[in-house]
């Protein structure tokens, strides 16, 4: 997935806020319909760049300026020779304004026009997706639906103009039934849609072209939310003084790892001390000392019964991680409520979620950070995780409203809401869907809030961190298979932008 190489990252906007940025750049003195050829072109470029042998393409147009960017892209293709088979869902008679002289200027450059029927085969080595664009709010049906599902079953490339037909634009969601598209290029605006959600398994990569709109257009706009870009990592972290020392890089504490969950426990403290935390301790079950020892010697274990045991430890640390392998009894709820007590910043994950929506309902603060899957997510919420998923973004920004602090939804295009708004994550991989990462994730976090970021800005890092880690150790081995524990190593070299200079 493309983005800005600025470490601000790219603005993301809803539907109506692209509709209100076109309308201006047309009251800036660009006509809609030259701007409908503007993104007819931009899409012409990406899919030759895409697929440069193909000399063939099936254009699927819908009734509105999407159909009309599909219709002059079929002119285009037409103009240099190829061969273009267009099908019309609506009829051009029933084409208005823009859409109409597009349709029109597709005949007159001599491309066919075909009504859409059932059992229409596609013959272009290439399929372009404008059926149906942003305006798109309710389930897929009829026609449309029909054509989308021949789109994914021609089984060829597909370029989805704006945003993959079924799509939504707002929340990532499919509607029923979408295209599933190879590459996806969008105008204007970028839609906070295309990149969480169901989206990203839909869009395929993803091209911005502003088609020339003047920055003026957004200038007293506020965005949905910011694509997150990798340079802000080294922004966030320099190099450090030649003269630091440990206690300058904090020190984090590990709570979690109840009688027979150990592992993720230890998991988490060991990316706290990859990450660069000067300091990592982890208070665990007593029989899971050993082995800690044996695996990350540097972390200083605790073995705890009771939050007894825990002494002064938790107001000796810098930040708490507080909820990996923590489970829900007796134990699990001391450890909380010892870390709810000691009065300094927390990443709460896992088991401690599951609390807070029960036992400790009601709690809110401004010093933490929670990590909740879509299920963790619901529980939060008092909804089900499916509805989490039909509009990750709004769930996202309630959980913060509700609970404070900054809140990191996890899934496809994790979400970080926080004091200053939304912000998305464009990497990441399937191979990320195994045990422990979540683990892996509150330890980077905590490693991040013991170094002196702010919980807004170590959630943006260290969800860009752990995505990107995991997107290294993919590309070194291959997404199947992929662990947590093999996170480690690539994330450390991420958080050293210098290293080798």
């Amino acid at each position: 997935m493309t983005a800005s190489s600025e470490a601000s990252g790219r603005a993301l906007y809803r539907a109506e806020q692209v509709r209100e940025l076109d309308r201006r750049t047309i009251a800036a003195g660009i006509a809609g319909f030259a701007l409908m050829q503007r993104a007819a072109a931009a899409a012409w470029q990406v899919l030759r760049e895409a697929w440069p042998e193909a000399r063939s393409l099936s254009v699927l147009c819908g009734a509105g300026n999407n159909g009309g960017d599909g219709h002059v892209l079929a002119a285009l293709a037409a103009a240099e020779g190829w061969t273009v088979q267009r099908v019309a869902l609506k009829p051009v008679e029933a084409l208005t304004g823009d859409a109409r002289l597009a349709a029109d200027m597709a005949t007159a450059a001599g491309v066919g026009l075909e009504p859409w029927r059932p059992g229409l085969t596609l013959g272009g080595e290439v399929v372009v997706d404008a059926l149906l664009g942003t305006g798109l709010a309710g389930e897929v049906r009829g026609d449309f639906r029909a054509a989308i599902a021949a789109i994914n079953e021609a089984e060829r490339p597909v370029l989805a103009i704006d945003i993959p037909s079924g799509v939504h634009a707002d929340t990532g969601a499919e509607l029923g039934v979408a295209v599933k598209a190879t590459r996806t290029v969008t105008f204007i605006g970028d839609k906070l849609g295309l990149h969480t959600g169901r989206a990203p398994a839909l869009t395929g990569e993803v091209s911005f072209r502003s088609l020339g709109a003047p920055a003026s257009a957004a200038a007293d706009m506020a965005p949905a939310a910011e694509l997150l870009h990798r340079d802000a990592i080294a922004a966030a972290l320099p190099p450090r003084p030649l003269d630091a020392h440990k206690g300058d890089a904090g020190h984090a504490l590990v709570l979690g790892g109840a009688p027979g969950f150990g592992g993720a426990a230890l998991l988490a403290a060991e990316h706290a001390a990859r990450l660069g935390a000067g300091k990592v301790s982890l208070a665990t079950a007593p029989e899971h000392v050993t082995a800690s020892l044996v695996r990350r010697p540097e972390v200083m274990v605790h073995g705890v019964r009771g939050a007894a045991d825990l002494g002064e430890l938790p107001g000796q640390a810098d930040v708490l991680v507080v909820g990996p392998g923590l489970g829900q009894g007796s134990w699990g709820q001391a450890m909380l409520q010892a870390a709810l007590d000691a009065g300094r910043p927390l990443v709460v994950d896992a088991d401690a979620l599951n609390l807070l929506a029960g036992r400790f309902g009601g709690l809110t603060r401004d010093d933490w950070l929670l990590t909740p899957h879509p299920g963790e997510a619901g529980r939060l919420l008092g909804t089900r995780a499916a509805e989490v998923e039909a509009d990750r973004p709004a769930a996202a920004a309630e959980l913060q409203r509700r609970y404070g602090g900054t809140v990191v939804l996890k899934g496809a295009g994790s979400l970080i809401a926080g004091p200053s708004g939304l912000a998305v994550c464009p990497y990441g991989n399937p191979g990320m869907a195994s045990g422990g990462m979540g683990d892996a994730l509150s330890g980077i976090l905590g490693a991040l809030l013991a170094q002196g970021l702010d919980g807004e800005s170590a959630a943006r890092v260290g969800v860009m961190v752990h995505a990107l880690a995991a997107d290294e150790a993919a590309a070194a081995g291959g997404q199947r298979g992929l662990l947590a524990g093999d996170l480690a190593s690539c994330a450390r070299i991420l958080v050293n932008p210098t290293m080798g200079e």
